[in-house]
């Protein structure tokens, strides 16, 4: 009864199931490995926040360029102050308001981004304190550059004067006359009554959008094995139902009809 899954066109049938299977299955343990990563690298993103608030701060140039690694360690940074910009459209604390970011310039010419703290409030109207004057050093948490549209940061341009929507060299280069490191520190202790600034997580880790992606794509993935499996025994069914139709005859004779002899 079932010497039909010998034919050629069941053959093709069989191949195409087995190879189908293994590969959706492959690719939904594939995925689900993703999103068990991204799980340890939640969970390493915490144990490395707590590790660098604990830590002694080190100059920041020896921790460049900025990865998931050095993200968020202390860092200290020597240099005078000079343009001060505003960084709109910042929620802290559940309230609206912007970044006071000030560009220290260091020995070696090039400048330093400087989160000095968050104030409430609408940018267009703020006035911020004023930078110290003078020879300073500030420490706090080494961050890697912003990209417009990632992790909260407003891509929106035609900002006013003075204000910039993300914090790297690339939306910072055409606002200085000088070369910009591309990193930013956010001072641990906020300065002239604004609050600090936490360090945000390196970008790509932890349970992002991403992740739950991967862990829905590991559910797809496993229900095309599924199906394919569920296709193949009720086309095997109906195969076997039809053998035994003919067998008993039941199956209505296909045949065409001669037609009468003299039309």
């Amino acid at each position: 009864m079932y010497r039909f899954l010998l034919t050629p066109r069941w053959w093709g049938i069989n191949v195409f199931v087995l190879l189908a299977i293994p590969f959706c299955l492959y690719l939904g343990f594939w995925q689900l490995g993703r999103f068990e990563a991204r799980v340890q690298e939640e969970r390493g993103a915490g144990a490395q926040a707590v590790s660098a608030e604990r830590a002694p701060a080190r100059p920041f140039a020896e921790l460049l360029p900025v990865d998931k690694a050095t993200s968020g360690k202390q860092v200290t940074a020597s240099g005078r102050y000079g343009e001060q910009l505003l960084v709109p459209d910042r929620e802290l604390d559940g309230r609206q308001g912007y970044y006071v970011l000030t560009l220290l310039r260091t020995d070696g010419g090039r400048a330093l981004p400087v989160v000095r703290g968050w104030l409430p409030g609408d940018a267009s109207r703020a006035e911020p304190p004023a930078a110290p004057a003078g020879q300073v050093t500030v420490a706090g948490a080494l961050q890697a550059p912003e990209v417009p549209g990632d992790n909260g940061v407003s891509a929106r341009g035609g900002l006013p004067a003075g204000q910039t929507a993300a914090i790297s060299s690339a939306s910072l280069v055409n606002l200085v006359p000088y070369a910009i490191y591309d990193a930013w520190v956010t001072l641990g202790t906020a300065d002239s009554g604004m609050t600090a600034v936490p360090a945000a997580a390196p970008n790509d880790t932890g349970l992002t959008l991403k992740a739950f992606q991967n862990l829905g794509y590991t559910g797809e993935w496993f229900v095309f094995a599924a199906f394919v499996l569920f296709m193949w025994f009720r086309l095997v069914r109906r195969e076997v139902e039809s053998v035994r139709d003919a067998e008993l005859g039941l199956v209505p004779d296909e045949r065409p009809v001669p037609a009468p002899s003299g039309v």
